[in-house]
């Protein structure tokens, strides 16, 4: 029995203690809840660590240590440790993200060493939302993508993401880990578009994280040509249809508060800032 404060890295024996602190917040926690549901504590499968904080012999706090650093319901006590122990392994991660408070004690702690960052976005609201808009009626042309369409989708996934994160996913490993993610979506129904005629993208968005309580929408694009003729808030009203009925009773996403477009377009559909992220990218 462990009867003081102590960190550690938790194993496969720890899931349902793991999933007991995931649960306190299930919409902020979704991205790191929905990893551990699919995969487990082993950090092979996991692909990475999940620390934890433990007060009295209890688990309080975790942290995701992968590709992303996540703390998740995290005490200062726990930010301090977990700071200190990701300080001894060296960065691997691409960013750190999280609920605004604990991510930036975190930062504040690592900076010296793993800074300067090439980017921190210190206020990202997330807003959920329960129920479909009444004055905005979804896209019938939005739909879920097939798997034959990846070479179809790819080049806005891209897109995306690098005009969102400011370098190409197909940086590195020739963009390899990233098709995966795209055809993971694909493949599982949670990748949606609006493909015009021609068989160009004109509107696209994921559902990125599910589990059974919450689901987080993201990668919403809309076109270059195409922005300024009101066609998110139908795309993004249809994507939630899909996200409710066949997901999770509780959808969420987050947004740079700094893109009042995309802000207003949310509120428009319905969500409702409730907390904020903040993200630091490497």
């Amino acid at each position: 029995m462990l009867t003081q404060t102590t960190s550690r890295v938790l194993e496969p024996s720890d899931l349902d203690a793991a999933l007991a602190v995931l649960d306190r917040e299930p919409v902020a926690n979704a991205f790191v809840t929905a990893r551990v549901k699919v995969a487990g504590l082993d950090p092979w499968r996991l692909g990475g660590e999940m620390w934890g904080w433990y007060e009295d012999g209890m688990l309080t706090s975790l942290c995701y240590a992968g590709a992303n650093l996540v703390p998740v319901c995290a005490t200062p006590r726990a930010i301090r440790a977990f700071a200190d122990r990701a300080r001894r392994a060296g960065r691997r991660c691409s960013s750190i993200v999280g609920p605004a408070g604990p991510t930036s004690q975190l930062w504040r702690l690592l900076e010296p060493q793993w800074g300067p960052a090439r980017e921190v976005r210190a206020r990202q609201p997330l807003m959920i939302t329960d129920h479909m808009p009444e004055d905005i009626q979804p896209d019938p042309y939005v739909r879920r993508v097939r798997k034959d369409e990846m070479e179809t989708i790819m080049p806005a996934c891209v897109a995306m993401f690098t005009e969102e994160v400011g370098v190409s996913p197909m940086a590195g490993d020739g963009g390899l880990l990233y098709q995966a993610r795209v055809a993971e979506l694909v493949g599982s129904g949670r990748s949606f578009a609006r493909i015009d005629s021609a068989g160009n993208v004109v509107f696209k968005a994921e559902i990125g994280a599910a589990t059974t309580q919450a689901c987080q929408i993201q990668g919403v694009w809309v076109a270059p040509e195409y922005r300024g003729k009101g066609l998110a808030a139908p795309g993004m009203a249809a994507v939630l249809r899909y996200a409710l009925a066949d997901i999770a009773p509780i959808a969420s996403l987050y947004v740079n508060d700094f893109n009042t477009a995309a802000r207003a377009t949310y509120r428009r559909v319905g969500f409702e800032e409730v907390g904020e992220f903040m993200s630091i990218l490497f």
